[in-house]
């Protein structure tokens, strides 16, 4: 008979501890972070180690294969369940542990249970905080579930799997799909640029200049909205959170973007461009390049061959800084760029976009189809275990 029980009478909830950044280690204990847990699986993506000979009680937080982790901070509510090839490990604070206390209760089914929707809206509306959301265990003890007897549990598990091992099958196939029109789009900028023979250096054709150092103390002159290294993506700007700095007018020319100018990120994603296309100016910051070109050059054609340059690694080459990158103004004259007249530009630049409309417009389609699939797990475990699933 099923019941509805209490998350603490079915499972251990164990909380992690504060190791400390500047005591890890090349190897030793992998240490479970927030980062490790994402929505359903757990991930060793910059993994951290803790001294095996410690004088923390390591056997308090130590992890078994299986273990069901659960994110209390930021994105609360993400579940996920620990492999073994991340063995051993322990459990770093803000990520709690969920082991059953008996046979009785799969692990599984805790999985399934609490990977759906529902539960992490739960959570979210449970948390605490404005910046950044914290979740109690205290509210998690007392989160209801619903415990059938452990054939059924098997059964609800195996239902889930079986379906989703088919969606499993649709969805590598849709991936494998984006991951061809990414070489597709490369091979058709690598077509298009290998019909222009002639190279020069970039600062032969450009004017450069950096956007005005940002500085509350110093800048004086009236507020004005600007760019920012976030507000540039590829090809295209994001204006939703413009913010502003103080501006005199003397200096208006001299940082304000205008009508067609080329507009580069200095860093972050060092080269990441797009083309104000607006006719409206707008100012910008030191963490971007304004080129203007000294002849009749379109921009566009350059915003595609930078995009291509990055996508191959041949723009790397230019970056300066150990750990966060930039491409200074020095080395943004030295990138080797293709030179032709403006006829041949537009031309290149015509096709390219012809043919990769045609990718986006397959591209949303495949993304449309990956977020269905995302709707049809949710659907599939909701179906589960209202038992509507035979």
């Amino acid at each position: 008979m099923a019941e509805i029980k209490k998350l603490s009478e079915v499972v251990e909830i164990l909380n992690g501890y504060a190791f400390e950044s500047k005591k890890y280690v090349e190897a030793g204990l992998r240490i479970i972070r927030i980062a490790n847990v994402q929505d359903g699986v757990i991930v060793d993506n910059l993994p951290c180690f803790y001294p095996v000979n410690t004088d923390v009680n390591i056997e308090k937080y130590k992890l078994f294969e299986n273990d069901l982790l659960l994110s209390l901070t930021g994105n609360v509510g993400r579940v996920g369940i620990l492999p073994v090839h991340m063995l051993p490990a322990v459990l770093n604070q803000r990520v709690c542990c969920l082991r059953p206390k008996s046979q009785n209760v799969s692990y599984k089914y805790l999985y399934y249970y609490l990977l759906r929707r529902c539960f992490v809206e739960d959570c979210i509306k449970a948390s605490k905080g404005v910046a950044q959301l914290n979740l109690s265990t205290k509210w998690l003890a007392n989160y209801p579930i619903y415990i059938p007897n452990i054939s059924k549990q098997e059964h609800i598990i195996s239902r889930i799997e079986e379906l989703f091992s088919q969606l499993d099958t649709s969805v590598a196939e849709l991936k494998t799909a984006k991951e061809r029109l990414r070489v597709y789009r490369q091979a058709v900028l690598k077509e298009a640029f290998e019909k222009v023979k002639v190279h020069i250096p970039f600062g032969k054709i450009i004017d450069a200049r950096l956007g005005k150092m940002l500085d509350k103390e110093k800048n004086t002159g009236n507020y004005r909205k600007y760019l920012r290294n976030i507000n540039v993506r590829w090809f295209s700007f994001d204006l939703s959170d413009l913010l502003e700095m103080r501006i005199e007018d003397d200096e208006i020319e001299k940082y304000s973007v205008s009508h067609n100018d080329l507009i580069i990120c200095e860093g972050g994603e060092p080269g990441r461009c797009a083309v104000w296309d607006k006719h409206d100016s707008i100012f910008y910051q030191k963490a971007l390049h304004r080129v203007r070109f000294l002849d009749n050059s379109n921009p566009k054609f350059y915003m595609y061959y930078l995009w291509f340059s990055a996508q191959t690694g041949q723009l790397c080459r230019y970056f300066t800084g150990t750990g966060i990158k930039h491409l200074t103004g020095q080395s943004l004259s030295k990138v080797v760029v293709p030179k032709t007249d403006r006829p041949t530009q537009d031309s290149i630049v015509a096709e390219i976009e012809s043919r990769l409309s045609v990718c986006d417009s397959i591209e949303k389609t495949v993304e449309t189809a990956l977020l269905q699939a995302k709707a049809l797990q949710q659907s599939i475990m909701k179906k589960a275990f209202e038992g509507r699933l035979l």
